[in-house]
Protein backbone atom coordinates (compact mmCIF):
# COMPACT_ATOMS: atom_id res chain seq x y z
CA UNK A 1 0.00 0.00 0.00
CA UNK A 2 1.35 3.43 -0.96
CA UNK A 3 1.85 6.12 1.64
CA UNK A 4 -0.70 8.41 -0.05
CA UNK A 5 -3.48 5.95 0.76
CA UNK A 6 -2.93 6.18 4.53
CA UNK A 7 -5.25 8.39 6.60
CA UNK A 8 -4.32 11.95 7.50
CA UNK A 9 -4.96 13.89 10.68
CA UNK A 10 -8.01 15.40 8.96
CA UNK A 11 -9.38 11.86 8.87
CA UNK A 12 -8.75 11.58 12.63
CA UNK A 13 -10.72 14.78 13.24
CA UNK A 14 -13.60 13.46 11.10
CA UNK A 15 -13.53 10.12 12.94
CA UNK A 16 -13.64 11.90 16.30
CA UNK A 17 -16.78 13.75 15.27
CA UNK A 18 -18.34 10.54 13.94
CA UNK A 19 -17.80 8.54 17.13
CA UNK A 20 -18.19 11.27 19.74
CA UNK A 21 -21.78 10.33 20.71
CA UNK A 22 -20.72 6.73 21.45
CA UNK A 23 -17.47 7.18 23.42
CA UNK A 24 -16.19 8.86 26.57
CA UNK A 25 -13.51 11.54 26.62
CA UNK A 26 -11.51 9.60 29.20
CA UNK A 27 -9.63 11.28 32.06
CA UNK A 28 -5.88 11.63 32.54
CA UNK A 29 -4.71 10.66 36.04
CA UNK A 30 -1.40 11.12 37.82
CA UNK A 31 0.33 9.47 40.78
CA UNK A 32 2.96 11.17 42.92
CA UNK A 33 4.10 7.75 44.12
CA UNK A 34 4.65 6.41 40.60
CA UNK A 35 6.35 9.65 39.59
CA UNK A 36 8.79 9.26 42.48
CA UNK A 37 9.34 5.59 41.67
CA UNK A 38 10.03 6.22 37.98
CA UNK A 39 11.70 9.61 38.24
CA UNK A 40 9.36 10.76 35.45
CA UNK A 41 6.27 12.96 35.27
CA UNK A 42 3.67 10.36 34.25
CA UNK A 43 0.24 11.15 32.84
CA UNK A 44 -2.05 8.12 32.50
CA UNK A 45 -4.71 8.30 29.77
CA UNK A 46 -7.34 6.02 31.29
CA UNK A 47 -9.14 4.11 28.57
CA UNK A 48 -10.15 1.58 31.23
CA UNK A 49 -12.98 4.08 31.83
CA UNK A 50 -13.96 3.98 28.15
CA UNK A 51 -17.28 2.62 26.87
CA UNK A 52 -17.03 -1.19 26.76
CA UNK A 53 -14.02 -0.85 29.07
CA UNK A 54 -11.32 -0.37 26.44
CA UNK A 55 -9.90 1.97 23.78
CA UNK A 56 -10.97 -0.50 21.10
CA UNK A 57 -14.46 0.99 21.05
CA UNK A 58 -13.02 4.03 19.25
CA UNK A 59 -11.86 2.09 16.22
CA UNK A 60 -14.86 -0.22 16.22
CA UNK A 61 -17.31 2.70 16.26
CA UNK A 62 -15.45 4.49 13.48
CA UNK A 63 -15.65 1.39 11.29
CA UNK A 64 -19.29 0.56 12.09
CA UNK A 65 -20.69 4.08 11.85
CA UNK A 66 -18.74 4.68 8.65
CA UNK A 67 -20.42 1.73 6.89
CA UNK A 68 -22.70 2.59 3.97
CA UNK A 69 -26.35 1.58 4.25
CA UNK A 70 -26.07 -1.22 1.68
CA UNK A 71 -23.64 -3.14 3.89
CA UNK A 72 -25.64 -3.02 7.12
CA UNK A 73 -27.95 -6.00 6.61
CA UNK A 74 -25.16 -8.60 6.69
CA UNK A 75 -23.59 -7.01 9.73
CA UNK A 76 -19.96 -7.09 10.82
CA UNK A 77 -17.56 -9.80 11.90
CA UNK A 78 -14.08 -10.03 13.39
CA UNK A 79 -11.64 -12.24 15.26
CA UNK A 80 -10.33 -11.04 18.61
CA UNK A 81 -9.08 -12.24 21.97
CA UNK A 82 -11.41 -9.87 23.75
CA UNK A 83 -11.52 -6.08 23.75
CA UNK A 84 -12.03 -5.57 20.01
CA UNK A 85 -14.65 -8.32 20.11
CA UNK A 86 -16.74 -6.67 22.79
CA UNK A 87 -16.15 -3.21 21.31
CA UNK A 88 -17.37 -4.25 17.87
CA UNK A 89 -20.39 -5.91 19.48
CA UNK A 90 -21.05 -2.65 21.35
CA UNK A 91 -20.78 -0.55 18.18
CA UNK A 92 -22.91 -2.94 16.12
CA UNK A 93 -25.56 -2.95 18.83
CA UNK A 94 -25.69 0.84 18.78
CA UNK A 95 -26.26 0.76 15.03
CA UNK A 96 -28.67 -2.16 15.23
CA UNK A 97 -26.75 -4.60 13.03
CA UNK A 98 -25.53 -8.20 13.60
CA UNK A 99 -22.03 -8.92 14.92
CA UNK A 100 -20.19 -12.26 14.86
CA UNK A 101 -16.87 -12.71 16.65
CA UNK A 102 -14.32 -15.54 16.48
CA UNK A 103 -12.62 -15.78 19.89
CA UNK A 104 -9.98 -18.17 21.28
CA UNK A 105 -11.58 -20.62 23.69
CA UNK A 106 -8.98 -19.44 26.26
CA UNK A 107 -10.12 -15.81 26.10
CA UNK A 108 -11.15 -14.36 29.49
CA UNK A 109 -14.69 -15.24 30.45
CA UNK A 110 -15.35 -11.62 31.41
CA UNK A 111 -14.70 -10.57 27.81
CA UNK A 112 -16.86 -13.35 26.37
CA UNK A 113 -19.68 -12.34 28.69
CA UNK A 114 -19.36 -8.72 27.57
CA UNK A 115 -19.57 -9.71 23.88
CA UNK A 116 -22.77 -11.64 24.55
CA UNK A 117 -24.10 -8.85 26.72
CA UNK A 118 -23.79 -6.40 23.83
CA UNK A 119 -25.63 -8.82 21.54
CA UNK A 120 -22.68 -10.34 19.72
CA UNK A 121 -22.48 -13.98 18.65
CA UNK A 122 -19.28 -15.89 19.53
CA UNK A 123 -17.66 -18.67 17.49
CA UNK A 124 -14.76 -20.23 19.42
CA UNK A 125 -11.41 -21.35 17.98
CA UNK A 126 -8.08 -22.76 19.18
CA UNK A 127 -5.73 -20.23 20.84
CA UNK A 128 -3.49 -19.55 17.84
CA UNK A 129 -3.42 -16.97 15.07
CA UNK A 130 -3.65 -19.65 12.39
CA UNK A 131 -6.76 -21.23 13.93
CA UNK A 132 -8.37 -17.86 14.51
CA UNK A 133 -7.95 -16.83 10.87
CA UNK A 134 -9.08 -20.22 9.46
CA UNK A 135 -12.27 -20.30 11.54
CA UNK A 136 -12.94 -16.66 10.72
CA UNK A 137 -12.70 -17.32 6.97
CA UNK A 138 -15.52 -19.85 7.36
CA UNK A 139 -17.65 -17.33 9.29
CA UNK A 140 -17.28 -14.66 6.59
CA UNK A 141 -18.09 -17.15 3.85
CA UNK A 142 -21.27 -18.18 5.66
CA UNK A 143 -22.48 -14.72 6.72
CA UNK A 144 -21.10 -12.32 4.11
CA UNK A 145 -20.45 -9.91 6.97
CA UNK A 146 -18.13 -6.90 6.67
CA UNK A 147 -14.73 -7.77 8.12
CA UNK A 148 -13.51 -5.25 10.69
CA UNK A 149 -9.99 -6.36 11.50
CA UNK A 150 -9.03 -5.76 15.14
CA UNK A 151 -6.02 -3.64 14.17
CA UNK A 152 -4.93 -3.96 10.52
CA UNK A 153 -7.87 -1.85 9.33
CA UNK A 154 -7.27 1.82 8.51
CA UNK A 155 -10.77 2.72 9.77
CA UNK A 156 -9.87 1.13 13.11
CA UNK A 157 -6.42 2.77 13.29
CA UNK A 158 -7.97 6.17 12.56
CA UNK A 159 -10.49 5.66 15.35
CA UNK A 160 -7.76 4.64 17.80
CA UNK A 161 -5.89 7.83 16.90
CA UNK A 162 -8.61 9.85 18.64
CA UNK A 163 -7.28 8.60 22.00
CA UNK A 164 -3.89 10.26 21.59
CA UNK A 165 -5.58 13.31 20.09
CA UNK A 166 -7.41 13.75 23.39
CA UNK A 167 -4.22 13.07 25.37
CA UNK A 168 -2.29 15.75 23.48
CA UNK A 169 -5.10 18.21 24.18
CA UNK A 170 -5.28 17.27 27.87
CA UNK A 171 -1.54 17.34 28.67
CA UNK A 172 0.81 19.96 27.24
CA UNK A 173 4.52 19.60 26.75
CA UNK A 174 4.88 15.83 26.57
CA UNK A 175 8.34 14.47 25.81
CA UNK A 176 7.07 11.01 24.97
CA UNK A 177 4.10 8.65 24.83
CA UNK A 178 4.17 4.96 25.83
CA UNK A 179 1.49 2.51 24.72
CA UNK A 180 1.22 -1.29 24.62
CA UNK A 181 1.86 -3.14 21.37
CA UNK A 182 0.43 -6.42 20.16
CA UNK A 183 -0.98 -6.17 16.64
CA UNK A 184 -0.26 -2.46 16.76
CA UNK A 185 -3.63 -0.73 16.38
CA UNK A 186 -3.22 1.62 19.33
CA UNK A 187 0.43 2.38 18.67
CA UNK A 188 -0.40 3.04 15.00
CA UNK A 189 -3.15 5.45 15.97
CA UNK A 190 -0.73 7.11 18.38
CA UNK A 191 1.81 7.46 15.57
CA UNK A 192 -0.83 8.94 13.26
CA UNK A 193 -1.75 11.65 15.78
CA UNK A 194 1.63 12.40 17.33
CA UNK A 195 3.63 12.41 14.08
CA UNK A 196 1.05 14.81 12.62
CA UNK A 197 0.68 17.21 15.55
CA UNK A 198 3.87 16.92 17.64
CA UNK A 199 6.63 15.22 15.62
CA UNK A 200 9.27 15.91 18.29
CA UNK A 201 7.42 13.76 20.85
CA UNK A 202 8.94 10.28 21.06
CA UNK A 203 6.74 7.20 20.75
CA UNK A 204 7.61 4.06 22.71
CA UNK A 205 5.86 0.72 22.36
CA UNK A 206 5.71 -1.65 25.35
CA UNK A 207 5.59 -5.41 24.80
CA UNK A 208 5.73 -8.61 26.88
CA UNK A 209 9.09 -10.37 26.65
CA UNK A 210 7.18 -13.64 26.11
CA UNK A 211 5.46 -12.17 23.04
CA UNK A 212 8.21 -9.94 21.70
CA UNK A 213 7.69 -10.44 17.98
CA UNK A 214 7.14 -6.69 17.43
CA UNK A 215 10.45 -5.87 19.14
CA UNK A 216 12.23 -8.49 17.04
CA UNK A 217 10.50 -7.19 13.91
CA UNK A 218 11.56 -3.63 14.76
CA UNK A 219 15.19 -4.68 15.04
CA UNK A 220 15.13 -6.92 11.98
CA UNK A 221 13.42 -4.38 9.74
CA UNK A 222 10.61 -6.72 8.69
CA UNK A 223 7.61 -8.45 10.27
CA UNK A 224 8.36 -11.51 12.38
CA UNK A 225 5.16 -13.26 13.46
CA UNK A 226 4.72 -15.67 16.38
CA UNK A 227 1.70 -17.94 16.16
CA UNK A 228 0.68 -18.57 19.78
CA UNK A 229 2.88 -16.88 22.40
CA UNK A 230 2.10 -17.42 26.09
CA UNK A 231 1.77 -14.30 28.22
CA UNK A 232 -0.47 -12.96 30.97
CA UNK A 233 -1.05 -9.93 28.70
CA UNK A 234 -3.76 -11.66 26.67
CA UNK A 235 -4.45 -8.61 24.50
CA UNK A 236 -0.89 -8.49 23.15
CA UNK A 237 -0.47 -11.95 21.65
CA UNK A 238 -1.17 -11.15 18.00
CA UNK A 239 1.45 -10.18 15.39
CA UNK A 240 1.92 -6.98 13.42
CA UNK A 241 0.37 -6.73 9.95
CA UNK A 242 1.25 -4.56 6.95
CA UNK A 243 -0.74 -1.45 7.95
CA UNK A 244 0.45 -1.37 11.54
CA UNK A 245 4.01 -2.19 10.44
CA UNK A 246 3.90 0.95 8.28
CA UNK A 247 3.38 3.11 11.37
CA UNK A 248 5.72 1.17 13.66
CA UNK A 249 8.61 1.11 11.20
CA UNK A 250 8.28 4.79 10.32
CA UNK A 251 7.40 6.49 13.60
CA UNK A 252 8.15 4.41 16.71
CA UNK A 253 11.29 5.44 18.63
CA UNK A 254 11.81 2.08 20.34
CA UNK A 255 10.02 -1.07 21.50
CA UNK A 256 10.79 -2.07 25.09
CA UNK A 257 9.85 -5.36 26.76
CA UNK A 258 8.96 -6.55 30.26
CA UNK A 259 8.88 -10.01 31.85
CA UNK A 260 5.74 -11.67 33.14
CA UNK A 261 6.78 -10.92 36.73
CA UNK A 262 7.40 -7.25 35.90
CA UNK A 263 4.01 -6.94 34.16
CA UNK A 264 2.14 -8.51 37.07
CA UNK A 265 4.00 -6.33 39.59
CA UNK A 266 3.14 -3.18 37.59
CA UNK A 267 -0.50 -4.20 37.35
CA UNK A 268 -0.73 -4.80 41.08
CA UNK A 269 1.09 -1.53 41.80
CA UNK A 270 -1.42 0.39 39.68
CA UNK A 271 -4.36 -1.22 41.45
CA UNK A 272 -2.83 -0.47 44.86
CA UNK A 273 -1.58 3.06 44.27
CA UNK A 274 -3.96 4.53 41.69
CA UNK A 275 -7.05 2.62 42.90
CA UNK A 276 -8.09 1.77 39.36
CA UNK A 277 -8.78 -1.55 37.63
CA UNK A 278 -6.49 -2.26 34.69
CA UNK A 279 -5.88 -5.47 32.78
CA UNK A 280 -2.43 -7.06 32.38
CA UNK A 281 -1.86 -5.71 28.86
CA UNK A 282 -2.23 -2.17 30.20
CA UNK A 283 0.45 -2.72 32.84
CA UNK A 284 3.19 -3.32 30.27
CA UNK A 285 3.91 0.41 29.67
CA UNK A 286 4.44 1.09 33.38
CA UNK A 287 6.53 -2.07 33.64
CA UNK A 288 8.91 -0.92 30.90
CA UNK A 289 9.07 2.61 32.33
CA UNK A 290 10.13 1.28 35.72
CA UNK A 291 12.56 -1.14 34.07
CA UNK A 292 14.14 1.59 31.89
CA UNK A 293 14.36 4.45 34.37
CA UNK A 294 17.33 5.94 32.51
CA UNK A 295 15.19 6.38 29.37
CA UNK A 296 12.27 8.15 31.05
CA UNK A 297 13.57 9.87 34.21
CA UNK A 298 13.17 13.65 34.16
CA UNK A 299 10.71 13.54 31.26
CA UNK A 300 7.01 14.27 30.87
CA UNK A 301 5.45 11.05 29.63
CA UNK A 302 1.95 10.14 28.48
CA UNK A 303 1.02 6.55 29.32
CA UNK A 304 -1.97 4.99 27.57
CA UNK A 305 -3.91 2.57 29.79
CA UNK A 306 -5.78 0.63 27.18
CA UNK A 307 -8.50 -1.22 29.10
CA UNK A 308 -9.91 -2.60 32.32
CA UNK A 309 -11.75 -5.78 31.36
CA UNK A 310 -10.39 -8.21 33.94
CA UNK A 311 -11.57 -11.65 35.01
CA UNK A 312 -11.79 -10.91 38.75
CA UNK A 313 -11.80 -14.61 39.59
CA UNK A 314 -8.39 -15.06 37.93
CA UNK A 315 -6.21 -12.17 39.03
CA UNK A 316 -2.60 -13.03 38.10
CA UNK A 317 -1.13 -12.42 41.56
CA UNK A 318 -3.68 -14.79 43.13
CA UNK A 319 -2.79 -17.91 41.13
CA UNK A 320 0.15 -19.95 39.92
CA UNK A 321 2.12 -18.23 37.19
CA UNK A 322 3.77 -21.19 35.54
CA UNK A 323 1.33 -21.11 32.64
CA UNK A 324 2.59 -17.68 31.58
CA UNK A 325 6.29 -18.51 31.48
Amino acid sequence: MKDMTYPTFDDVIAAHERIRPYIHRTPVLTSTYLNDLSGADLHFKCENFQKAGAFKVRGACNAVFGLPEEKLARGVATHSSGNHALSLAYAAGRRGIPCTVVMPRTAPEAKKAAVRGYGGQIVECAPSTSSREAVFAQVVEETGAEFVHPYNDLRVITGQATCSRELMEQVEGLDGVVAPIGGGGMISGTCLTVASTAPDVKIYAAEPHNADDAARSFRAGHIIADDAPMTVADGLKVPLKENTWHYVSNHVTDILTATEEEIIAAMKLTWERMKIVIEPSCAVPLAVILKNRDVFAGKRIGVIITGGNVDLDKLPWMQGRGEHR
